[in-house]
């Protein structure tokens, strides 16, 4: 039964140090099988980059999946075409560099992974999520056994809805974007795992990652400011599915919070 943890957006600095000094220990200590980790505002609080990609594989991350701020950073768009371990978002334009998913395996289990874009107060172009997962469902077809898709979108309902129309075809939907862990997860009816939000990994004396004199500054006078990441009460955030090999379904699924090396299971939905 393969046990997978998906971690929610690692900002700056301090979230992908702990990220690199966490995982191992944590993936033995867990008996994880696949870690997959949404990293787009890793390098600073916008984009990635090809070393810090590679720095969070040598670290244990089997997959990186990333979102609207994907082409932030300069040159990107080129080296994303050398990184097999890492997909944009599934319904960018089609002409956009980079794989839009990813096989993972574990043992002789595969595991799919992809990222839709919300289009509902989100600046950057994309196609229907729901027409979008439609198609890429049928393209993965046989290639794996089971499929994770994240949501990475604004609106709750959303990914609500991308949620409730998936259940039953994919192992679990889990949304990223907002940078706030959510308290929904849960196995909807059909077998697949849900959660709003998986939250951020990164400093979460913060507002959603960054300084916070400076947003609140920010929203009393209007002037625009540099954000710079905060630094204190750093956090890993995610959530964990178990994947039943029989149904391709989840078995189990909780929602994870590791602070100051210690592990806190925040919440364990019912089983199936």
């Amino acid at each position: 039964m393969p046990k997978v943890l998906f971690i929610g957006d690692i900002v700056g600095r301090p979230g992908r140090e702990f990220v690199i000094k966490t995982l191992p220990e944590l993936r033995s200590k867990l008996g994880l099988d696949l870690i997959i980790a949404n990293a787009e505002n890793s390098a600073g609080l916008a984009g990635i980059t090809a070393t810090i990609a590679n720095d969070l594989a040598q670290a244990s991350v089997d997959g990186i999946t990333l979102g609207d701020h994907v082409w932030d950073q300069r040159g990107f768009s080129e080296d994303i075409k050398k990184l097999d371990f890492v997909c944009r978002p599934a319904n960018l334009p089609r002409i956009c560099p980079g794989h839009d998913h990813l096989i993972l395996k574990c043992k002789n289990f595969r595991v799919a992974v992809f990222t839709l874009l919300g289009r509902t107060f989100m600046k950057l172009k994309a196609e229907c999520p729901f027409l979008t997962a439609d198609h890429m469902i049928e393209k993965i077809g046989n290639n794996a056994d089971a499929i994770i898709v994240e949501i990475h979108a604004e609106a709750t309902s959303e990914k609500v809805a991308l949620g409730r129309y998936l259940d039953g075809r994919v192992a679990m939907v889990v949304g990223t974007h907002t940078h706030i862990p959510t308290a929904d997860g849960c196995i909807l009816p059909h077998g697949t795992a849900y959660l709003t939000d998986a939250g951020m990994t990164g400093p979460y004396d913060s507002v959603l990652g960054t300084d916070v004199q400076t947003i609140i500054d920010q929203f009393l006078d209007g002037m625009p400011r540099r954000y710079t990441v905060a630094k204190n009460d750093i956090r890993l955030c995610g959530c964990i599915v178990n994947i039943n090999e029989k149904t391709n379904l989840a078995s189990n699924f909780e929602t994870v919070c590791i602070r100051d090396e210690h592990a806190c299971k925040v919440e364990e939905t019912k089983e199936v």
